[in-house]
């Protein structure tokens, strides 16, 4: 058989509530790789928060971090890294009219290293995975670099004001989503990057065949890679405007098993699954 391209997001996708790996999916993950196919974790989390699990399944592929704004490949130094970084100007002119959008805080992503525009301990110990450097200060000044990501700390209430008015000053720069329906903050990543596109760089760079991908995902972040592979699986528990593009869905949600079950399925390949 010809190798697949699996890709899996993290969050209520590959883990579960409680952000573990089943041991069920871990086994399937691991037959899967003996096979010859190769599984690779699509998320918009930084690399940091993202290799624990890389390590737990024992991976050895690239990896997509960032929703497709920063892939490379943890093992193969000669894999060249694809790293899609968002303008310092357009970071300087938000950073200007930071009290016209009434941002409380903003988060600059660069590479695994943290900005802050202001000093803010209760947001800063929310960003424990990894032990990423957190520096605080004006972000006009203190960025080494361009910034692969940001985060908009705001109010529920200005959610839908500040994205709009980001609509109409950055529309040609930026691409921006609510990182949580229950948090007032705002991701920013380039626009015209997605986990699709990250995902077509790695299929170029091992020339592997497009059609013989699959994808899962549960988000709004996972919309365009769930239509771009050849069979894009939306979980049981995944916001209904992804099950509605979706080739299918999972019959298990992200805390039972849903991936590995369904691709023991999928592949056939007969992996007596155990109640816990």
């Amino acid at each position: 058989m010809k190798p697949y391209l699996i890709c899996l997001d993290l969050d209520g996708t590959l883990l579960t509530d409680e952000n573990t790996i089943g041991d069920y999916t871990n086994r399937v993950v691991q037959e899967l790789k003996r096979q010859g196919h190769y599984v690779m974790i699509t998320t918009g989390r930084p690399y940091r928060a993202s290799v624990p699990y890389y390590k737990e399944l024992r991976l050895n592929t690239p990896i997509v971090n960032f929703n497709g704004a920063f892939v490379h490949h943890p093992l193969d130094f000669e894999f060249k890294t694809l790293q899609e970084t968002l303008p310092q100007d357009v970071i300087e002119d938000i950073v200007v009219h930071i009290d016209k959008y009434d941002i409380k805080n903003i988060v600059a992503e660069v590479r695994d290293d943290l900005y802050f525009q202001y000093h803010d301990s209760v947001l800063m110990d929310e960003f424990y995975m990894g032990d990423p450097k957190k520096v605080a200060g004006d972000l006009r000044d203190n960025m080494p670099e361009e910034a692969t990501s940001l985060l908009i700390k705001t109010t529920e209430d200005r959610i839908d004001y500040i994205r709009h008015a980001f609509d109409n000053v950055y529309a040609e720069t930026l691409a921006h989503r609510q990182w949580a329906p229950q948090l007032a903050i705002i991701e920013i990543i380039k626009k015209g990057v997605s986990k699709a596109t990250g995902i077509k760089y790695v299929l170029d760079a091992l020339n592997l065949d497009e059609s013989r991908t699959i994808a899962f995902g549960d988000e709004d972040n996972d919309l365009q890679m769930i239509e771009y592979v050849s069979h894009g699986v939306a979980m049981k528990n995944a916001i209904d405007e992804l099950k509605d593009i979706a080739k299918d869905v999972t019959p298990y949600d992200n805390n039972n098993d849903g991936v590995g079950r369904y691709l023991n399925d999928y592949f056939n390949l007969n992996i007596e699954y155990k109640e816990s």
